[in-house]
């Protein structure tokens, strides 16, 4: 389904309704395909951080399982780094995290590692940003809170920033807006999407 001119908040509830409406086995085959296109389409070789969210299962979100679970086996020199919201700031820290580190449940009960070891973002080579919906200029919708956008302008101008989206994209989001910090990619479960700017300077 293509979707027209439409604002974030109506957007943002109509891809939550749509992404709960996956079954267990759709959700799965959708995030094996998402992390396959991931794989197939970057040189991982080329990163030494990678930032990655830890999967909210109750809402469906893509499982990014696999892309840890295959960046650990195959690639042991990527430190993966997670998110974690500091509430007193509003900001979004970056945590370590292996296969051995212990999560615990953070205040909106997401997935967290119960340490404390920080990455600072000016040394993130690639950002897997969570993404309810995308547009194919490169913006994203979001929950709305804005955490990822003030993250990412931390972070290094050539720092990747690649959604995952279990849909492809729709047509244009009507307010995005000049503050909005717009994707590179897009990696969907059939293709992989550069923003329009970005194909037209490459």
């Amino acid at each position: 389904m293509v979707v027209g001119k439409m604002t974030k908040s109506e957007l943002r509830k109509l891809y939550l309704a749509k992404r709960q409406s996956l079954s267990a086995e759709e959700r799965a085959v959708v995030s094996r395909k998402v992390a396959d296109n991931f794989f197939a389409d970057f040189d991982l070789n080329a990163f030494r951080f990678l930032h990655c969210f830890i999967s909210i299962e109750k809402l469906n979100e893509i499982d990014t399982r696999p892309i840890f679970e295959k960046v650990w086996r195959e690639f042991p020199a990527i430190q993966t780094v997670v998110p974690r919201v500091n509430h007193e700031t509003g900001d979004l820290e970056s945590l370590t995290y292996a296969r051995e580190t212990e999560l615990s449940a953070g205040k909106w009960q997401i997935s967290e590692p119960s340490h404390d070891e920080l990455v600072e973002p000016h040394e993130i080579d690639v950002v897997l940003v969570p993404l309810l919906c995308f547009d194919r200029q490169g913006h994203r919708v979001g929950y709305g809170k804005g955490f990822y956008d003030r993250f990412l302008t931390q972070c290094r101008t050539d720092c990747l920033k690649i959604g995952l989206s279990s849909f492809e994209p729709v047509d244009k989001i009507d307010d995005a807006h000049a503050g909005d910090i717009r994707l590179d990619f897009s990696v969907t479960p059939d293709n992989l999407y550069p923003a329009v700017e970005k194909l037209k300077t490459d």
